[in-house]
């Protein structure tokens, strides 16, 4: 089947156990787009674990969506650095590697300066308290529990409200691109113990610095936050064999 429009899903308890996708609804948003929004958050939530094989007809028949839907949600999952295609294996959820890992965090720590202070030098009165409001919002997230889930999606509300202050569309679509891989070494960093109440306690610091308009100690503060991150993330990958 060639067409996007979508086959009819299983029956009920069809599909083999193991992952069980969202079901798609039925919603003016393109179906491309469900599909992929869907494997997207599957792959950020670690439901589907790096390594892990993305089967094209097991996607076809648990998400009912025809192959052409499956295999450009695939190349558009490439593109966004979550999925990588191995010869003989065909698509898998990607697995970082430790060097990798360094270059994406330098290269984090570069943009992530910048926005930082380009957010401190124009964010309007509104766009900082609403940093606030985030920052609070992620605090109440990092209680500690089990769950890293809270706080690593309180933290992508935050930079959305840093891009979104720091009013650099360049700035933004580069961090964009980067921010899924990003996402896979927040789970990574974070799944050490102590490690959301330390990134709590260096996010507090560049709000901060944010508020009282002090665009270089805001930008030291965003160094620290990912030299502290790398620094935990890098040591924990390198301690963990590849899946």
């Amino acid at each position: 089947m060639t067409s996007d429009e979508p086959h009819t899903p299983p029956a009920p308890g069809a599909a083999p156990d193991g992952w069980r996708p969202t079901a798609i609804g039925r919603v003016s948003t393109p179906l491309r787009n469900q599909v992929l929004d869907i494997l997207r958050r599957e792959i950020l939530d670690l439901r589907l674990r790096p390594g892990q094989r993305l089967i094209e007809r097991e996607l076809m028949e648990r998400l009912g969506v025809s192959r052409a839907t499956v295999r450009e949600v695939v190349v558009r999952l490439e593109s966004e650095g979550l999925v990588t295609s191995v010869p003989q294996r065909g698509a898998i959820v990607t697995v970082l590697t430790v060097g990798e890992a360094a270059d994406i965090y330098e290269l984090r720590g570069v943009l992530e300066m910048l926005a930082a202070r380009r957010f401190t030098e124009r964010a309007t009165g509104a766009q900082v308290r609403r940093l606030r409001e985030v920052y609070d919002d992620l605090a109440a997230a990092s209680a500690p529990t089990d769950d890293t889930l809270g706080p690593l999606r309180a933290k992508d509300a935050f930079y959305a409200v840093l891009l979104e202050g720091a009013a650099s569309p360049v700035l933004t679509w580069t961090l964009t691109g980067l921010q899924s891989r990003v996402r896979l070494l927040r789970q990574t960093s974070f799944s050490v113990p102590g490690r959301v109440q330390q990134s709590l306690a260096e996010i507090h610091t560049l709000l901060c610095a944010i508020e009282a308009r002090d665009p270089d100690a805001a930008a030291e503060a965003s160094a620290t936050h990912i030299r502290n991150a790398a620094r935990i993330g890098l040591a924990r990958m390198s301690h963990t064999p590849p899946p």
